[in-house]
């Protein structure tokens, strides 16, 4: 089936970002075939282009953080800036930005002054607690928002302390939902002609996912608790020890729990009462999981995953995630990519999970250094090569080759 354009092939996204949030949902819409200008001050203000490990003085999760996307390096602090700045806003379809709550709006930048600027703009806001709130101006990173939510109480093992999700879990779905926001914003538009504000926390994203302890708080009053990497209201879901390791399974429903057992000769588990379903397993899993684990720790990981998928139970080993990044099986899903950079050759990507069979995600280039796109975005807002000129010469706009400071020693 022949491809058809990008999905947003043809909208402009303006990202004002730093870290997370901001710069991986903009990622998404450039995925998609989106225009996406990150714009940072002259000297470089995406705090991760000094984060390493480096790649020739060039920071490679920035790199990979900020994929498909054009960089223009403008100070929006001197009117020069913000002249140029509307001039792009007047162009784009939506902005994309992470700043503390008001950070924007003191610019000169906040919602009601762009809404007037460029009604037709979505403004896509994320912040750490939200836009207005008791909460709202306090500064709030990621680990203060797995916090907040819940999930750090809930994440560990039963006599261990908090713990957080080990990737930036809120960060991450906090833009996952600007991102959808953003799309679905502009589906409204279609049919209204204006934009609108959109505002994602990271607080509130951590606390959408908690719908297991949700569903048990609201029915029982009872709050959640740490289990390891147990299930919160069936068993047996979770990691078991084996020979040489640990491997996870999922014998939860009467087919595989029946499968379950006669794979492993666990006859005796199978019978027992306290085990009849799914709940009970949870509720006795203080005697099922040792009773289970008297036998896997006699199987090599290898052996017990073999055998479990023979039988058609859900399982997997754990993979530490330099096996995760050779695996064979993205590989032959094609998952991983090289993006070309102007200074690195190619620069290997994670695919996006998004597999469309007429409009896949697009496949451009590395983060690009920055003011790369300085130039060009300037000059398709209408600026001639002098004004740009002139705005390079001020400090205004940076440009490849001068005061970038994007590198650390």
């Amino acid at each position: 089936m022949e491809t058809a354009a990008a999905p947003l092939d043809g909208v402009r996204v303006v990202e004002v970002g730093t870290f997370m949030a901001a710069p991986f949902a903009a990622m998404q819409l450039a995925d998609l075939g989106a225009d996406v200008v990150k714009v940072e001050a002259p000297g470089g203000s995406d705090t991760v282009r000094a984060t390493g490990p480096f790649l020739d003085g060039h920071s490679s999760p920035f790199a990979r953080l900020n994929r498909n996307k054009r960089s223009l390096a403008l100070d929006l602090k001197a009117d020069a800036g913000k002249d140029a700045f509307r001039r792009l806003l007047r162009t784009a379809d939506v902005l994309v930005q992470n700043l503390r709550p008001g950070t924007l709006d003191r610019l000169g930048f906040g919602y009601p002054a762009v809404h007037e600027l460029n009604p037709r703009l979505v403004y896509v806001s994320a912040s750490g607690w939200g836009q207005d709130g008791a909460l709202a101006e306090l500064p709030g990173l990621d680990i203060m928002a797995q916090a907040r939510s819940g999930l750090m109480s809930i994440t560990g093992e039963p006599d261990g302390g908090p713990v957080k999700v080990g990737v930036p879990v809120c960060d991450l779905v906090c833009a996952l939902y600007g991102a959808l926001a953003a799309v679905a914003a502009l589906r409204a538009r279609e049919h209204t002609g204006e934009g609108q504000h959109v505002d994602v926390s990271l607080y509130e994203a951590g606390v959408s996912l908690t719908i297991w302890e949700a569903g048990r708080y609201f029915a029982t009053g009872e709050p959640g608790g740490r289990l390891g990497s147990a299930h919160q209201s069936t068993a047996p879901y979770q990691a078991v020890r084996t020979k040489d390791g640990w491997a996870t399974l999922g014998a939860v429903t009467p087919r595989t729990w029946d499968a379950f057992c006669a794979a492993l000769d666990l006859g005796d588990l199978h019978d027992d009462p306290r085990y009849a379903n799914a709940f009970d397993r949870q509720a006795s899993r203080d005697t099922l999981i040792p009773s289970i684990e008297r036998v896997t720790t006699g199987l090599t990981t290898d052996e017990l995953v073999a055998r479990l998928e023979a039988a058609g139970v859900p399982c997997a080993p754990i993979a530490n995630t330099d096996e995760v990044l050779t695996d064979a099986h993205l590989g032959e899903r094609d998952f991983f990519w090289d993006a070309p950079h102007p200074d690195l050759g190619t620069v290997r990507q994670l695919g996006s999970p998004m597999r469309m069979s007429r409009t896949p995600p697009v496949r451009r280039s590395a983060g690009p250094p920055l003011g790369a796109d300085s130039v060009a975005v300037l000059t398709e807002c209408g600026l001639t090569e002098e004004e740009v000129a002139e705005l390079v010469e001020c400090g205004v706009v940076t440009v490849p080759g001068g005061d970038e400071r994007e590198t650390r020693d």
